[in-house]
C-alpha cells in the first residue's frame, strides 16, 4: 500500500481547526499518515500540543511567520526560545523572507530569519523555511546561517535555486502548484531534484491541486501532489513513496553539520 506524507499543512490554523478530527480521519482513510503541523502563533501551538496527545503520529512546526514579525518584541523571541528547549516541537517553521508585499520591511525579515535560524542550530532542530520573491537573499542567509537540516517549502523557485539549497543539505517540497497548468518551471524542477531530497506536501488551507482547485486544501489530497510527481519522473509510486518518508526521517532526524 503507497503512504502519504503531507510535510507542511496549517490544520491547526481557524479555516480548518474546527473540523480537525474530520482531517484527520480523511487522512487515515486516504493512507496520510505523516504530517507536520505548522503552527504560526502561539495559539495555533497550543491546539497542536493538545492534538498530539490523541494524535502522537504528527510532528509539530512553530515559527514567526516573516509577513508577522514587524510587530514581534523581546517577550515573544524568549517564548519561542523556552519552546524549542522544552523539546514539544519538531521544526522550527515556518521562517524565512517574503518581499511580495510593498510594505515589506527587508531588514526586520532578514534579522527575525537569521536569529531563528541561530535558534535552530542552539536546539538541534530542523528548519521550514518559506521564501517568496527573496531568493537571494533567502539563500545569502542560509548559506550563513543554516546549521541544521532545512526545507524550502513549497518551491516555486528555479532548477538552478533547488540545486544550490540541495548542495548545501536541503530538501525541495512541493505543493498544488506543481499540478497547476501554469506550474512554468516546476516540472523541470521536479525531474532535477535528487530523489532523496524531496518531500510532498499542501501547505492546506491554500493552493488545492488539481483536480480539487477551487475546494479548499485539506492534507488528504497530497496524493495528487505525489502522483504528478511520480508521473513527472517516469518513477515507480511505491518506490518513490518509500523514498519521501524515509527522506521525512532524516530531514527530522539528521545531526547538526
Amino acid at each position: 500500500m503507497i503512504r502519504y506524507l503531507d510535510s507542511h499543512c496549517h490544520i491547526t490554523c481557524e479555516r480548518l481547526y474546527p473540523r480537525v478530527e474530520e482531517i484527520l480521519e480523511n487522512c487515515r482513510t486516504s493512507q496520510v499518515d505523516r504530517l507536520l503541523v505548522i503552527c504560526c502563533t502561539y495559539e495555533e501551538l497550543q491546539r497542536a500540543l493538545d492534538l498530539k496527545q490523541r494524535h502522537p503520529h504528527l510532528q509539530i512546526a512553530y515559527g514567526f511567520y516573516p509577513c508577522d514579525t514587524y510587530a514581534l518584541n523581546e517577550a515573544d523571541y524568549t517564548r519561542l526560545e523556552d519552546v524549542c528547549r522544552s523539546g514539544c516541537i519538531d521544526v522550527i517553521g515556518e521562517i524565512g523572507l517574503d518581499y511580495h508585499y510593498t510594505d515589506t520591511d527587508k531588514d526586520v525579515q532578514k534579522e527575525a530569519f537569521r536569529r531563528q535560524l541561530q535558534l535552530a542550530a542552539a536546539c538541534h532542530l530542523p528548519v521550514s523555511i518559506h521564501m517568496r520573491d527573496a531568493t537571494q537573499d533567502g539563500m545569502e542567509i542560509l548559506r550563513a546561517c543554516a546549521k541544521t537540516p532545512f526545507v524550502l517549502h513549497c518551491f516555486s523557485g528555479s532548477v538552478e535555486t533547488a540545486l544550490q539549497a540541495v548542495r548545501m543539505g536541503g530538501y525541495i517540497s512541493f505543493a498544488g502548484p506543481l499540478t497547476f497548468k501554469n506550474a512554468r518551471a516546476l516540472p523541470q524542477v521536479a525531474q532535477a531534484v535528487p530523489a532523496d531530497r524531496l518531500l510532498t506536501e499542501t501547505d492546506s488551507p491554500y493552493l488545492t491541486p488539481v483536480p480539487f482547485r477551487g475546494k479548499e486544501n485539506e492534507p488528504m489530497y497530497v496524493r495528487y501532489t505525489f502522483e504528478k510527481l511520480c508521473a513527472l519522473r517516469e518513477e515507480d509510486p511505491q518506490t518513490l513513496s518509500e523514498q519521501i518518508m524515509k527522506n521525512y526521517d532524516r530531514f527530522l532526524k539528521q545531526p547538526l553539520k
